[in-house]
């Protein structure tokens, strides 16, 4: 049976698989492989499958997804401080949400193993020098020489036990009290006095407080909100990688990706026929796929049939990145073939991705208003059709960068340069992804 499921796991060998750097050393690259397969698992079947129990409860329209973090994380940022600013930030975003929506959120972070990056082009040229393009730290370096931006097979190791170390340190923020909801305005302190966004959200705080001295008083045991679940993601982009780190459980018999609890598939490796979804239709995570703009129902519906054809509820999820000025036509076709389809699925919202454009600085940037308005248009499509909007996907950071213009500190296009810090795309920053949470808040409430 071993052999059997092994033959199937490397079937995607034969297939074209895109995106993938061209590694300087085959020998290096399978000695990697080889170690990485020895590694422990960074997380375990069970998560996985209590991921996928919540994503069945969201594509049900009984709860919602909070997914975010880094566009790319970087070596150097996994460090606690880093970890816990994202933390930080995610937990006060579920917070707006939960509270002020009444929904439960599933608490999902683009964190512990989004080192990899897609590319539009193989290279990059600057001043009539040629060099691989930046595919993140683990495949090679940001700076622009050759040293640096060589295709590094021992970097996939590197970002193994990078993940380790932030898995490692948001298990025990979530876990050991950091996360308790008693500590809602510790999360705030450093910032609330000069942010809009914080000083609305203190306020909100405020009443959470009020509500768990009720609670106390009447006899509730409020220590059940000691801790939170917490689930890692990474797009599964290195196939050699994910390949290497996947185990066979012991109890099910069944292939488990241990690299994150969930994978998803980009927009630009969704192919069909393609390496890609014939690997992650055969590992047992709870998988997701980025459909752009052009995705059309037949598209939708055949990922739907491949990646899932049993039907099982939470194995699915399909994250939008359409774009503000076309989610509300492209969307509709995809929501009612699926629909009409009858398998489960769980409708996430990418507004990052589709809303890119470059300043005259030469900075990749975002609007605010943007992403805003193609959330809202997410809720709107959903709510015409009696469908569930079930969650938000979206990249940012807990420090206070200047990568996306406007937001409540109406950061200005000539702002962009003072801490503009991402190594590959533009993030929301603390402030604006709190501005994001209440706005979505408040669509929730208006269709639950």
């Amino acid at each position: 049976m071993a052999t059997d499921i092994t033959g199937e796991l490397d079937a995607w060998r034969a297939l074209p698989a895109l995106q993938q750097p061209e590694w300087d050393d085959t020998g290096e690259l399978a000695a990697v492989a080889a170690a990485l397969a020895k590694q422990p698992p960074l997380v375990f079947a069970g998560e996985c499958d209590q991921l996928k129990e919540e994503l069945a409860a969201v594509a049900r329209g009984e709860a919602f997804v909070l997914q975010g973090g880094d566009c790319a994380e970087t070596f150097d940022g996994s460090t606690a401080d880093a970890v816990k600013n994202k933390l930080k930030t995610l937990l006060q975003m579920a917070v707006v949400l939960t509270y002020a929506a009444s929904v439960p959120v599933v608490k999902i972070g683009r964190m512990a193993g989004q080192f990899a990056k897609p590319r539009s082009k193989p290279t990059e040229v600057r001043d009539g020098v040629e060099l691989p393009a930046y595919r993140g730290d683990a495949v090679n370096g940001f700076d622009f020489d050759a040293g640096s931006r060589r295709n590094d097979p021992w970097r996939l190791l590197q970002a193994y036990h990078c993940s380790a170390i932030t898995l490692n340190l948001c298990r025990a923020f979530t876990k050991g009290g950091y996360a308790d909801l008693r500590q809602v305005h510790a999360w705030n302190q450093d910032f609330v006095a000069q942010s809009p966004a914080g000083q609305r959200y203190e306020q909100l705080a405020a009443e959470i407080d009020r509500a768990l001295t009720f609670m106390k008083a009447c006899g509730a045991n409020p220590d059940e909100f000691h801790g939170v679940e917490f689930y890692s993601s990474h797009e599964a982009l290195l196939l050699e990688y994910e390949r290497a780190l996947t185990r066979v459980d012991h109890l099910s018999g069944l292939p488990y990706d241990v690299s994150a609890h969930f994978l998803w598939i980009g927009e630009r490796t969704r192919q069909l026929d393609g390496a890609h979804v014939d690997f992650l239709s055969r590992i047992r995570n709870p998988i997701g796929v980025k459909l752009g703009p052009t995705t059309s129902a037949d598209d939708a519906l055949a990922l739907m049939d491949k990646l899932n054809p049993d039907g099982e509820p939470g194995r699915l999820t399909f994250v939008t990145r359409m774009g503000a000025g076309k989610i509300r036509d492209a969307l509709p076709s995809l929501i009612e073939k699926v629909t009409q389809h009858g398998s489960p699925v769980a409708w996430v919202c990418d507004p990052m991705h589709g809303n890119t454009w470059e300043a005259a600085s030469g900075h990749k940037t975002r609007r605010v208003d943007d992403v805003l308005d193609e959330v809202a248009g997410f809720f709107e499509v959903h709510q015409a059709l009696g469908t569930h909007p079930g969650g938000i996907h979206i990249e940012f950071t807990g420090d206070d960068v200047t990568e996306c213009v406007g937001g409540g500190h109406e950061i200005a296009e000539d702002d962009l340069h003072q801490r503009y810090e991402t190594a590959c795309d533009p993030r929301l920053n603390r402030g604006q992804s709190l501005d994001l949470a209440f706005m979505v808040a408040e669509l929730y409430r208006k269709t639950a």
